[in-house]
């Protein structure tokens, strides 16, 4: 069957099985893909990404996220618990003052490769 031509559209309608089962074998299950879609999502909101950035050059309280970011302290804390919920940054009490950082490498590779990606 001919379809219509758009580029970067296939200009005639084939399947190849063999190609199609790989790519299936390969798909993660259904809730990995909805808890990795939910992590993107997060980490996609700009004021987020900046403190995720901010983090990836190490322990900061709120009071310095809400300076380096330049929003309040009450929407700093707002965003961090959502970071917080998707497993993104943790945080240590030291006195009345928490410190924030990132969990672990994987965040800090994450935020280094969307980065370095839209950067090409």
């Amino acid at each position: 069957m001919i379809t219509v031509s758009q580029e970067g559209a296939c200009e005639v309608t084939c399947v190849h099985p063999e190609a199609v089962e790989r790519a299936r074998l390969a798909l993660p299950d259904q809730r990995d893909v909805d808890d990795a879609s939910a992590l993107l999502k997060a980490v996609a909101d700009p004021t987020r990404l900046r403190l995720l950035s901010a983090l990836n050059t190490g322990e900061l309280c709120v009071c310095d996220l809400a300076a380096v970011v330049g929003i309040s302290e009450s929407a700093v804390s707002h965003q961090l618990r959502l970071l917080r919920a998707h497993r993104l940054v943790t945080f240590r009490k030291e006195g009345r003052i928490a410190y924030y950082r990132l969990l672990d490498h994987h965040v800090t590779v994450l935020i280094g490769s969307a980065l370095e990606h839209v950067r090409e």
